[in-house]
């Protein structure tokens, strides 16, 4: 059902987002760190079973292991979302890329069911003047995934019905799980971002609500497919996800459906947010971190679009990181014995 990795302990492990060709002050950055795990990205021309197998090798002889391995070709694609007319192609594309994955031996990889990309307005500063993300949903436009623009206000023509997402949803998910149980591989579906109602004439309704995911979870109806949890997309929805974070992390958590967590925070709930430090948004991140060691999380995190401190993108990774390891550490000690 998944891959063996003696190498990978159980427990929550903090990993590193990272680029699957670094240089070797990355790989230097990430072990000065104290982090021992990396989640990687590429695109569909590198998305091969030789490509992920040379990535591994290469992360392994820095000591580090590569927990899961993502292609931009194969999420947020309109043509599965959406059901167009190359949806099967991009499904068989995605089952390769599965196999490829359990034959390199990665045991996950994350997936989103966005058809129209991320959306956000004009950066903003958050603490000291970092610049951050921002989204304010009476000035969104258009939203962006991998260099294509989708603009409002009908990014496809035509004004979808919740009915043909779901459908479109369950097309891709009964013909991938049996191909993910057979390499494996662990799905972790990522929430839409943001979780509003609907953006650009097509709904949100799966993977921005607690209700939305439950369904998909039953549907899926697989050990192999669960969460990738934003906890920053779920502070965005605020009382639009029908649960807060806390509790989702509990329902999900206990059923052994928390794969991987993306930690940031954000400022407020939409309609109006900018994502912020770990340390300076409206969640107390203690409690998210504490909610995952008490349901027994076993999978990664990681610090995710964090803000631009100083210039530098890796200062910004490096105060995000310590944080969470703190957090970690605190969290750990309460439950030692328990």
């Amino acid at each position: 059902m998944f891959i063996d990795r003696p190498d990978i302990p159980p427990g929550i492990k903090i990993a590193a987002q990272i680029r699957p060709e670094p240089s070797e002050d990355d790989l230097a950055f990430i072990k000065q760190m104290g982090v021992d795990y990396v989640v990687l990205w590429t695109d569909g021309e590198h998305a091969s079973y030789e490509y992920y197998a040379s990535r591994r090798e290469l992360f392994a002889r820095a000591g580090l292991t590569v927990y899961g391995f993502g292609s931009s070709s194969v999420h947020n694609q309109p043509d599965i979302t959406l059901g167009l007319e190359n949806r099967d192609a991009k499904i068989e594309e995605y089952k390769q890329h599965l196999r490829n994955l359990g034959k390199a031996g990665i045991p996950y990889t994350t997936y989103a069911h966005m058809a129209n990309g991320i959306w956000s307005t004009e950066r903003e500063a958050t603490r000291g003047g970092a610049s951050a993300r921002a989204f304010n949903l009476e000035k969104a436009t258009e939203g962006h995934w991998a260099g294509t623009v989708y603009k409002a206000p009908l990014s496809h023509g035509r004004t979808y019905s919740e009915d043909e997402i779901w459908d479109n949803f369950e097309y891709f998910i009964r013909q991938v799980v049996p191909v993910a149980e057979e390499a494996g591989v662990k799905i972790g579906i990522h929430p839409d971002d943001p979780p509003v109602p609907e953006l650009g004439g097509i709904p949100r309704c799966i993977f921005g609500s607690f209700e939305g995911y439950k369904r998909a979870m039953e549907m899926a109806d697989s050990p192999n497919v669960g969460l990738c949890l934003c906890v920053g997309c779920w502070l965005e929805g605020g009382a639009w996800m029908g649960k807060d974070v806390l509790e989702t992390i509990k329902y999900f958590g206990e059923r052994n459906k928390l794969f991987k967590v993306h930690f940031r925070n954000v400022s407020q709930p939409l309609p109006y947010f900018v994502e912020t430090f770990l340390d300076d948004g409206y969640m107390d991140m203690y409690q998210v971190m504490r909610a995952m060691r008490e349901v027994n999380f076993d999978g990664v995190a990681i610090a995710d679009h964090i803000p631009m401190m100083a210039n530098d993108h890796r200062i910004g990774t490096a105060f995000s990181i310590g944080y969470m390891k703190a957090l970690l550490e605190r969290a750990n000690a309460e439950f030692a014995g328990q």
